[in-house]
């Protein structure tokens, strides 16, 4: 459905035809000056050049024309052609009331449906997830998400490093502690294993020890370069190998992904992308787009518009070894191939802006995407400590995402009990839901590509803009409603108050904008424009709630429309966190 402002526009714009104006000075947006009016035209300001008129008769024009509409309460022009809007109430509740059973609340977006590849947490097989994975994971699934809600065919894929020197370095380590395994005998031609070697404990302690052992034993590297030769050759017993270090990664991930609401609907990683790399490669080559430089094949991707000089993009080592690039181009290759998506978003840390200018140029160029595939860069900052330095543990290691959310769960559950009296089981249940909350919010509140500081005192506080707060809102409504039906009453099928006191109006004002919200979110892939609204939603329904006797109110069809009013909220800010991959609890 049209968004109210849209519904204002229409009707001014006809004024302003009417007049001798032209429609496109109508634009209606909403009042910077909310202790004056509600809405706001500045049209008037912009039409006086061309009409060669003061802009305040322009206004006095359009006003006069207006004057009587249903739509509004108050229309006024002032100098020097301001157009003040105020909405009559029964404008306003009728629109709510629409949103109310409208499928989505009436959201649609301007485009058509696309399928959209959003590729983000980019973890690394054999290694656990740390704080460095959370921004990918949390704001890449409230856009896959948020892409859902507008009615895309959505495929989430988590990317796995899965390729390259950490596996032939893992063999070698394994082969050094349990010689006697299958895989290291020459000789052995049966079937391998089916059971894995190790434990994800053991995998997770065997990559950092093969990896400090290669920076002091070149016979250890040379070996691990070898078998990363093997397995991209295709040996057996490499394969095999890789194969169990592949399943019980997989099996830890999803594991921890799932601890943070976080899914994927492909689980593809850069192995997947090899089989294409060389006649890939060998087609640039061909063509005369990739050459050679020191040795290496290279293709520029520098355009006329760039204000600094950008450098070519290697394509193939000098020793003929590919690179993330390669690996990254042959992965588009094969969406392209498989999936054919109107549009890619990438999730990734925003030092890597250049890696993927290279990489969409090189694509477009190289005819492997076509040149109107919409590839966007979602670059973020980094989550750091109080120091302003990139977040540590006490000791100055790189924290565990486990341990993390372990952390700021158990800060809840303190505060849980501080303040409220709940058994223990509830209380552990609350702090998981509502600790995932403060992370998640304290996280997609910031725009994704500011860095922001981790703070747990902060994040877990049940007041301010804070994930806890958000969710103590909705229970407070929840709570409500509860209260309301226990007593007889029916929260399904009510219309909002006609008149309306004035933080009641400002609740409705609140609800209304939801559709431009909804919009901006989606054309900007922007969660922290969701966690600016509900914040503004949840302090707007706490005025109304302060100022209001919701089930103390004697007159039934007035309780009736308050009932209806907050339904209306507690949907809306449900809808909301859930875009954010947030749940809430039902008592807090």
């Amino acid at each position: 459905m049209k968004t109210i402002i849209e519904k204002m526009t229409e009707i001014i714009s006809e004024a302003f035809v009417e007049c001798g104006y032209d429609a496109s000075y109508a634009k209606v947006t909403v009042s910077n000056r909310p202790d004056l009016c509600e809405y706001q035209c500045n049209g008037a300001m912009a039409a006086a050049k061309a009409y060669g008129k003061a802009p305040f008769m322009i206004a006095d024009d359009v006003v006069a024309k207006l004057s009587g509409n249903a739509a509004f309460k108050s229309i006024e022009s002032v100098k020097p052609g301001f157009i003040n809007i105020i909405l009559n109430g029964e404008f306003i509740a009728g629109f709510v009331d629409e949103m109310a059973v409208a499928e989505k609340f009436g959201y649609a977006p301007k485009s058509g449906k696309k399928t959209v590849i959003v590729d983000f947490g980019g973890a690394n097989a054999a290694k656990p997830l740390h704080v460095g994975h959370l921004r990918s994971a949390v704001i890449g699934e409230s856009v896959k998400r948020i892409q859902k809600f507008a009615g895309n065919e959505v495929i989430g894929d988590v990317h796995l490093g899965d390729w390259g020197l950490q596996m032939g370095l893992i063999i070698e380590e394994l082969r050094d502690r349990k010689p006697e395994l299958p895989y290291f005998d020459e000789s052995f031609a049966g079937e391998y294993p089916t059971e894995a070697p190790f434990t994800i404990s053991e995998l997770e302690e065997i990559y950092p020890a093969a990896s400090a052992k290669s920076k002091v034993d070149a016979e250890f590297m040379e070996r691990a370069h070898t078998a990363t030769l093997k397995l991209q050759s295709g040996d057996k017993a490499c394969t095999a190998i890789w194969n169990h270090i592949m399943a019980i990664s997989k099996e830890d991930l999803k594991k921890n992904y799932d601890n943070l609401n976080v899914s994927f609907d492909l689980w593809k990683g850069e192995s997947d992308a090899q089989p294409y790399i060389p006649g890939m490669v060998q087609d640039m080559i061909d063509s005369g787009l990739a050459y050679e430089s020191q040795g290496a094949m290279v293709v520029d991707i520098q355009e006329e518009t760039d204000s600094k000089e950008l450098p070519p993009c290697i394509v193939r080592k000098s020793d003929g070894a590919a690179l993330y690039a390669t690996s990254d181009l042959a992965t588009i290759l094969e969406r392209e191939k498989l999936y054919s998506p109107d549009s890619y978003i990438y999730v990734v840390d925003k030092r890597q802006e250049l890696h993927f200018t290279q990489v969409f140029r090189v694509a477009k160029k190289a005819g492997i995407a076509p040149q109107q595939r919409e590839m966007t860069f979602l670059g973020f900052g980094t989550m750091n400590g109080k120091d302003g330095k990139p977040f540590k543990t006490r000791s100055g290691g790189v924290m565990r995402l486990e341990h993390l959310i372990a952390d700021i769960q158990e800060a809840c559950y303190t505060k849980i009990m501080e303040n409220r009296t709940v058994e223990e089981a509830e209380a552990r249940d609350t702090a998981r839901i509502v600790g995932l909350a403060a992370l998640k919010y304290g996280d997609l509140s910031n725009q994704a590509s500011k860095d922001y500081v981790f703070d747990v005192d902060r994040f877990t506080s049940f007041e301010g803009n804070t994930g806890p707060y958000i969710l103590y809102t909705i229970v407070r409504i929840k709570s409500i409603l509860a209260k309301y039906a226990s007593e007889g009453g029916v929260c399904e099928g009510l219309a909002v108050n006609k008149e309306q006191s004035v933080s009641e109006k400002n609740l409705l004002l609140a609800l209304v904008r939801f559709l431009e919200v909804m919009d901006v979110a989606y054309e900007e892939n922007a969660p922290h424009k969701i966690c600016q609204y509900i914040y503004e939603v949840s302090n707007t329904f706490n005025g109304f709630y302060h100022d209001t006797k919701i089930l103390g109110e004697t007159d039934e069809d007035k309780k009736k429309g308050y009932i209806a009013l907050i339904s209306l909220t507690k949907a809306i800010l449900e809808q909301c966190i859930d875009l954010l991959g947030i749940e809430c609890p039902d008592r807090m």
